[in-house]
């Protein structure tokens, strides 16, 4: 400002502050956030509602748009709400007309709709202009005796007229329609109840006020949803009821449909606020991208009747499965109950006993406020009947006083003096027609008059008693229970647990193969039935063209695998998540079940149930590096993979073995060489280490395998070829000799041969899985290749066609029933 500029004058000055600006904000924050809080958001303990629903049901009340008069263009609703009572968007008001009119979001509508009022697939209203609208029956039981001074009333925003600050409320509103939203700093979220079981609480509580909160479940079971379904468990109720807040799970209701093709899973009920079309949308993404299997067809055949949702399921598929896979993703959902309700113009989080007492103290006030105004009314018109008969008794004389009179006034000033009437009464008089004179008249005057005295004796007895007063509250109630109570939508189920799908998988041993192109499956065993070495045996797997077998390997579906790749990255696999699939198969890709780069491939696999914390992983690469770490290092497997080794450039994992620290290991190269040396040997390092030279190479020799073993095992080395030969050799025959060696020869690697594919540590009675390239797949008994020494050729194992080779070999060891 210019130092030549006029002063303020002195009256502006004083009424200029200096305030911080924070404090400025700080308050002004807290009035917004409190109006907020009291104006909008949250309901009123009382009656159930927060300013807009109440202010469009009295604007209905008002305009005579009752349940028994003709529908309104909701507009018009709208207009009068927003003009008279609520100075906010029409948009606001309307979106809530619409929800109290669905009988899907309430428990109890509370208007009566006509035309399109959205669905529960989400589709929006029809535009104000073209639906219609009135009150439903209960709403008018909270607008009841709203004329006999029961509430108080207070000024519109703009002082026109008046709006009740609550609704009179026949019923507890707040538990049986429930209410949602979210102020400043807090929100609430009450579910709806059945109507019937809240009265049966209130009236409880009024006939014994010392109920606990466990009391009145015996009569409120739970939420009772307007979609039905299933609440899982009683304890989240329990918590719920007894603090304010809580998290009850909501199962849609379903059952199983058993059909030619295949079982059905038919879902008929949904949780509450779920949007059923997005809810079969996601079920059809989650088929289409592999996460949930089993599924050959999805229809929404929901009608105006109800919904119905049918997942058709393949032949093959395992519908326990399938279910529990739903039930994990999409037909359960968490209600997150919170009680906060305005409580003389404050937010509290209530208790069951505690909303009941609110309401019940409430609906007290308002038979009290009504008894009191009815009484009123019946003294008043005592008062007049008295006068009346008054008259009556003396109706020559009265009538004989009116018309000597000059005038009305005159009249009634005589009638004052000479029989000592009211003002009141004798004003009644004057206005009388002569025929009241009449017996039959005087008759019905001394009936009325006698009912009135006993409606006054009535009312002063109920204003005189709160035992009579509450005697009429629930006399109101039961005759509302019997007018709009219905049986329970929601049913309670018993929490079972978490179920998994291992749970629910039947313990087998299966086969596993995976392609270089990362194809998987799992295939039982028992598909493959034993058969003499040198057989060609069978078809294992329809691979794509190009495709080849990379790995095959054994396991239970209820094994928790480490799978560790030539790229020395490790991942974790559940048996049971790799799909079940014919012999002949291709399978699915691994892409959801392996994050598998390029060129990685799966060259060991390792159940977990193997090995404890005092074991350790002991690792060999292609060019021959050993690293021993501990097991305990691999219990946290993400699903990306961890690192499993820190491979040197070039270099590949080959092969895993769990070990002991008192193990020998025998390491096995491509060319027939073999060394066996003391594990202790090579030192027990991290996951992302190198390791040390395990096996000295010759020019162009890898290394193939890795056993495991000690002195005194009485088991043979079983070595494979890329040829389909191999041979058993005792490990007896493996002397010890210092690491990093060139070894012993194990096996003649000449042309009929080829090189070595892996080693494994076999007894007579396990069974060798060995699976080609191109997807053939022998099973046979370890027992029928004969014991040879070392630096032989073998025999024959697996006959392959011309240019296809061996891909992998495993060990099983059959159980009983299998063999």
């Amino acid at each position: 400002m210019s130092s030549d500029a006029p002063d303020a004058p002195d009256e502006v000055a004083e009424r200029v502050k200096n305030v911080r600006v924070e404090d400025e904000m700080e308050q002004s924050y807290i009035d917004y956030a409190m109006s907020v809080i009291a104006g909008r958001a949250l309901p009123d303990a009382r009656d159930g509602l927060k300013p807009v629903h109440r202010r469009i049901l009295y604007a209905m009340h008002e305009a005579g748009v009752t349940s028994n008069a003709g529908h309104r263009k909701s507009s018009s609703v709208v207009g009068e709400t927003m003009g008279d009572y609520h100075p906010h968007g029409d948009s606001a008001i309307y979106d809530t007309l619409v929800r109290m009119a669905q009988d899907f979001s309430m428990r109890y509508p509370l208007v009566d709709g006509q035309g399109n009022f959205g669905s529960i697939d989400g589709d929006p209203a029809a535009a104000m202009r073209y639906t219609e609208s009135r009150m439903a029956p209960i709403a008018e039981e909270l607008l009841a005796d709203l004329e006999k001074d029961t509430v108080d009333f207070e000024s519109n925003y703009d002082d026109r007229t008046t709006e009740p600050t609550v609704l009179p409320a026949a019923f507890p509103n707040l538990l049986v329609n429930g209410s949602s939203g979210i102020a400043v700093g807090m929100s609430t979220n009450i579910p709806p109840h059945n109507l019937g079981e809240v009265v049966d609480a209130t009236i409880a509580l009024i006939e014994d006020d010392s109920l606990s909160n466990l009391d009145l479940m015996e009569h409120v079971k739970g939420p009772d949803f307007p979609t039905g379904a299933n609440i899982v468990g009683r304890n989240a109720i329990k918590e719920a009821y007894t603090t304010g807040r809580g998290r009850i799970r909501v199962r849609a209701e379903y059952e199983i449909e058993e059909g030619e093709r295949g079982d059905s899973i038919v879902i008929t009920e949904i949780p509450f606020q779920q949007n059923k079309s997005r809810l079969v949308e996601r079920i059809a993404d989650d088929v289409n991208d592999g996460t949930l299997e089993g599924v050959r067809d999805l229809r929404d055949e929901s009608d105006r009747n109800g919904v119905r949702v049918v997942i058709e399921l393949k032949s093959n598929a395992n519908t326990d499965i399938v279910e529990n896979r739903l039930l994990e993703s999409h037909l359960e959902r968490t209600f997150g109950v919170i009680n906060l309700a305005l409580v003389d113009g404050e937010p509290k989080v209530l208790t069951l006993k505690e909303m009941l007492a609110e309401y019940l103290s409430h609906r007290r006030e308002v038979v009290r406020r009504r008894s009191e105004h009815d009484l009123a009314e019946a003294e008043d018109r005592a008062h007049i009947l008295e006068g009346r008969l008054k008259a009556l008794d003396n109706a020559e004389d009265v009538v004989e006083t009116i018309r000597n009179a000059e005038d009305r006034d005159a009249a009634r000033e005589a009638l004052e003096a000479q029989f000592e009437f009211s003002e009141e009464q004798s004003a009644h008089i004057v206005r009388m027609q002569l025929g009241s004179l009449t017996s039959m008249e005087a008759a019905e005057i001394e009936e009325e008059y006698e009912d009135v005295q006993a409606e006054i004796e009535r009312l002063e007895t109920i204003l005189g008693s709160q035992a009579e007063l509450d005697s009429v509250i629930v006399e109101e109630l039961r005759e509302l229970k019997e007018e709009y109570a219905d049986d329970r939508r929601t049913s309670i189920i018993e929490d079972a647990g978490t179920v998994t799908d291992e749970d629910l998988i039947p313990r087998e041993d299966v086969v596993v193969v995976l392609s270089e192109e990362d194809y998987i499956k799992r295939v039982p065993t028992e598909t493959f039935s034993s058969q003499h070495r040198g057989g060609k045996g069978v078809i294992g797997s329809d691979l794509k063209e190009g495709d080849r077998v990379s790995t095959v390997f054994t396991a239970n579906t209820h094994d928790y695998l480490l799978c560790f790749t030539n790229q020395g990255q490790v991942y974790q696999l559940k048996t049971y998540e790799i799909p079940e699939m014919s012999r002949t198969a291709r399978g699915k890709s691994a892409v959801n079940l392996l994050d598998l780069d390029d060129g990685e491939e799966l060259t060991a696999v390792v159940n977990t149930d193997d090995f404890g914390e005092d074991e350790f992983l002991t690792m060999v690469t292609r060019n021959g590096k050993v690293k021993r770490t501990p097991a305990g290092e691999y219990e946290d497997v993400l699903s990306t993979g961890i690192i499993g080794i820190r491979l040197e450039h070039g270099d590949e994992l080959v092969d895993v073995e769990v070990t002991d620290g008192e193990n020998d290991l025998v390491v096995a190269s491509a060319h027939g060489m073999a060394i066996r040396f003391d594990e202790s040997e090579a030192r027990s390092t991290g996951r992302a280490t190198k390791g040390v030279n395990g096996i000295k190479l010759r020019e162009g020799d890898t290394v193939a395998g890795l056993v495991a073993t000690h002195e005194g095992d009485d088991r043979a080395l079983f070595t494979v070829t890329e040829n389909g030969y191999g041979k058993r050799t005792p490990l007896t025959e493996y002397r010890p000799q210092s690491r990093y060696g060139y070894g012993l020869t194990d096996i003649k690697t000449e042309e009929r041969n080829g090189n070595v594919v892996t080693v494994k540590a076999v007894t007579d009675d396990d069974h060798l899985i060995a699976m080609s390239q191109s997807g053939q797949i022998l099973r046979t008994v370890a027992g029928e290749v004969s014991t040879v020494g070392r630096n032989t050729k073998g025999v024959k194992i697996m006959d392959l066609d011309d240019g296809d080779h061996v891909a992998s070999v495993d060990v099983y060891t059959p159980s009983d029933e299998d063999e």
